[in-house]
């Protein structure tokens, strides 16, 4: 969440793991704000955040401040209620990209990823960023609708995107291809040169993933032989780094070719195209994003 803890859910649960697709999780009636400690003060936030508020009046900023503050502290350990405070941020800031950031992130980590899908276009209309595709496309993962993740992830902002949130997007689209019961394709798209380049917490996680696909795949012998240089989940930053080679299995690299990139793009553009109709207005289905007031100046 940015500047209170957390960026995009941690980069977030997205990425081929074993789940199925999932409806969007009912929506809690709105309820009071809840209780912020008398410790958490506004100037925890990070300041480039914060600046981000300046359009508020000070007690209002000061509020919403301390929301996303919490909201950052508790994504992890208790979501749901870092979902609440968030909500209460938006009831006081709704167009304050940051606020609709936060609210999002919260959104997509207690399950309701219609609500997160909706929050992360409103961003993007606010500030004009693509930073939040990858985490789009996994909404749309969770909504069960995979084929509409691979679109956005064929659009051109996608391939625009900086290195990092590439493999990002390559992570998402090899589970939206399980997804669909294509886990050749899951291994390919994990397989380019940018995503076994990448490096630090993303390569171990692309490792991660490609060991599900492979496993998907019927390649267990491969799987394991990564698997098994994989850190354990009980692992502390003391203890001794492993190392997991992505290129150690060269059958990966030699048995997988990429797909045809014009195949691909041919068919995000067909599922783009059936989406925006979907969401045209007036058109069955369309939903808008939720518009909210600020808070009293």
């Amino acid at each position: 969440m940015s500047g209170s803890g957390d960026r995009r859910g941690g980069s977030r649960a997205a990425g081929p793991d074993a789940r199925e697709p999932r409806p969007d999780a009912a929506e809690a009636p709105r309820a009071a704000a809840p209780e912020l400690p008398d410790d958490v003060v506004a100037a925890d936030l990070d300041r480039t955040v914060r600046s981000r508020l300046r359009t508020l009046s000070k007690d209002n900023a000061d509020g919403v401040a301390r929301h996303l503050v919490m909201a950052g502290r508790l994504i992890d350990e208790e979501p749901e209620l870092a979902y609440e405070h968030a909500q209460a941020a938006v009831r006081r800031a709704g167009r304050v990209d940051v606020v609709r950031e936060a609210a999002a992130i919260a959104a997509y980590r207690t399950g309701r990823f219609a609500e997160a899908l909706r929050e992360l276009r409103t961003v993007r209309r606010l500030n004009g960023s693509d930073e939040h595709l990858p985490l789009m496309a996994d909404c749309e993962r969770g909504l069960g609708r995979p084929e509409r993740a691979i679109a956005l992830a064929s659009d051109d902002s996608a391939r625009a995107l900086p290195p990092e949130l590439q493999v990002e997007m390559a992570i998402v689209v090899s589970g939206a291809r399980l997804d669909l019961a294509e886990p050749d394709a899951a291994v390919a798209v994990l397989s380019s040169p940018l995503v076994r380049s990448a490096t630090g917490e993303a390569r171990l996680r692309v490792a991660q993933a490609l060991v599900v696909a492979l496993q998907a795949a019927g390649r267990e012998a491969e799987a394991e032989r990564l698997d098994s240089t994989l850190p354990q989940e009980h692992a502390t930053p003391d203890d001794d780094v492993l190392v997991y080679d992505l290129e150690d299995d060269q059958g990966v690299e030699d048995d997988v070719r990429l797909e045809d990139d014009q195949d691909d793009q041919d068919e995000g553009q067909e599922a783009l195209a059936n989406e925006e109709r979907d969401e045209a207005p007036g058109s069955p289905g369309a939903v808008d994003a939720p518009t909210t007031e600020e808070g009293p100046a």
